[in-house]
């Protein structure tokens, strides 16, 4: 039997179906706050909250970058988040079958907990590492090491699935075998970046994780 490779997972795009949310928001905040950045939402898909500040509202006061915060807090304390088919079952299957699992996740722990209560997830990763655990977030590969870091296994035991650009970027950083989930971007698009590309979870038999 091949080793049981580490299993790390996004969250956004890849257990829930949260992307087109997102997009409703910034897309219209990029509009509002006057960025004039075409397709905002897309281009600041896999960044935490920090680096998306740091990086397009550097400009803005202090006040103005809390006012953005703030408002997606808002937003966030109640936007829906739909599991994607087949997300649950597949993390049951792996944590029945031993597999350590981590979350890796550009949100913040406020989103997590509640996601957990809606859900039921408590004590079902072995890790997890938020947007308030680091200080570089994707397309770095910090989170992905931290996570690896917590588990005590190194990085090329670690199977990471993400959908983000940032995202399989941080993981092939990290030394990771990097599966893509092609709920976000096309499977097109990811092909030549990852290991593999899957739709979903729906058809992953403990065999094929075992082959990735």
């Amino acid at each position: 039997m091949s080793e049981r490779k580490t299993a790390l997972f996004d969250f956004d795009g890849v257990l829930v179906d949260t992307e087109p949310i997102y997009d409703i928001f910034w897309n219209d905040a990029a509009e509002r706050y006057g960025l004039g950045i075409p397709h905002f939402a897309e281009v600041i898909k896999g960044q935490t909250m920090s680096h998306i500040m740091k990086t397009y509202f550097s400009s803005y006061s202090e006040a103005f970058q809390q006012k953005v915060r703030d408002e997606s807090s808002a937003y966030e304390s109640h936007m829906p988040l739909p599991l994607f088919p087949g997300s649950l079952e597949f993390l049951q299957l792996l944590k029945k079958e031993g597999v350590s699992i981590g979350l890796v996740t550009s949100s913040d722990q406020c989103k997590i907990n509640r996601a957990f209560q809606l859900y039921d997830l408590q004590g079902m990763f072995d890790t997890v590492v938020t947007a308030d655990r680091i200080s570089e977030g994707k397309p770095n590969p910090m989170c992905y090491l931290l996570a690896a870091s917590d588990l005590g296994v190194a990085a090329e035991n670690c199977l990471v699935f993400e959908d983000s650009f940032a995202g399989i970027q941080a993981g092939n950083a990290a030394g990771m075998r990097v599966i893509g989930l092609s709920t976000t971007n096309s499977a097109e698009s990811l092909q030549d970046k990852v290991y593999e590309v899957i739709p979903d979870f729906r058809q992953v038999s403990f065999e094929k994780y075992l082959q990735w």
